[in-house]
């Protein structure tokens, strides 16, 4: 069995917090590090940024980017500008984005339809851009024509930076969605912290996402699905993530979402003990 990658988020903290964090990260082998995208607060793309310019070998990504509220091309831009400078070592993960009152205080909600289909059209928008030009779009909400005018360098990874994309069982529209990206980011039709997640729902959502990424024509092997959650460190951690893996994951994102004072020192303290290692060969 393929060896199983690791990453971890970051709740909080400044963008100088996350580099020092990710050198670290570094050190102790895990794969990736995440931080998440506000609509106001820390700029993700800057943090990332500043990590990128003290390490090597760690990707670095976003979890999640809300895309239906982000202007496409300027997204592009970005994750490609960082793509280059990092060495071809970003990761984005796109969803509609969770409604909370840090959204909601800037930007009234247009509702769940218009969110999906902003998050349609501007996946198709983000990787036309990534391919290079010429290239133009129509939609309901965003027009594209084709420019040579001042592009950013194109991504080292090609066709485009890796996008992973959060699908809702049962939802077809959801899934097939997902399916036609880079990676799962799995989750249920309203679901929360009232209605956990677990590896048989995860293996539930694998069963059905497969048979599309087969209808589409394109291939299983290299198609990440995500896990998420909080593991301990040693065997305990390693027996828990395995249990994900056996259900069809294939990136662990220890996902500590407490934004407490001490939250900084916990991430830094799981990061020193080493990622989960779920298979005896890793």
């Amino acid at each position: 069995m393929a060896r199983m990658q690791a990453g971890i988020v970051i709740s909080t903290g400044t963008a100088r917090e996350f580099a020092d964090l990710a050198v670290a990260a570094e050190a102790a082998g895990w794969d990736a590090i995440f931080t998440w995208e506000a609509v106001w607060g820390p700029d993700a793309w800057v943090t990332l940024t500043a990590a990128a310019m003290v390490t090597e070998r760690i990707r670095l990504g976003t979890m999640l980017t809300p895309l239906p509220r982000i202007r496409p091309w300027d997204l592009a831009g970005k994750v490609a500008t960082l793509d280059a400078l990092s060495g071809g070592r970003v990761q984005l993960a796109v969803g509609l984005g969770a409604l909370h009152e840090g959204w909601l205080a800037f930007e009234r909600d247009e509702g769940r339809r218009v969110r999906a289909e902003k998050l349609d059209e501007g996946l198709a928008v983000y990787d036309g851009l990534m391919r290079g030009q010429p290239f133009a779009f129509t939609g309901t909400h965003y027009q594209v024509t084709p420019t040579d005018f001042m592009p950013p360098p194109p991504p080292v990874q090609q066709p485009r930076v890796p996008v992973w994309v959060v699908g809702a069982y049962p939802s077809a529209t959801s899934l097939r969605r997902a399916a036609r990206w880079d990676g799962l980011l799995p989750t249920t039709v309203g679901g929360g912290a009232e209605a956990p997640f677990g590896p048989a729902d995860l293996a539930q959502v694998v069963a059905a996402v497969r048979p599309l990424r087969a209808t589409a024509g394109l291939p299983w092997d290299g198609y990440q699905v995500i896990a998420e959650g909080v593991s301990p460190a040693g065997a305990a951690g390693d027996e828990l993530v395995r249990e994900w893996a056996d259900a069809g994951a294939t990136f662990w994102v220890e996902s500590d979402w407490s934004m407490s004072e001490d939250a900084v020192r916990r991430h830094r303290e799981r990061i020193d003990a080493g990622p989960p290692r779920p298979f005896p060969t890793q």
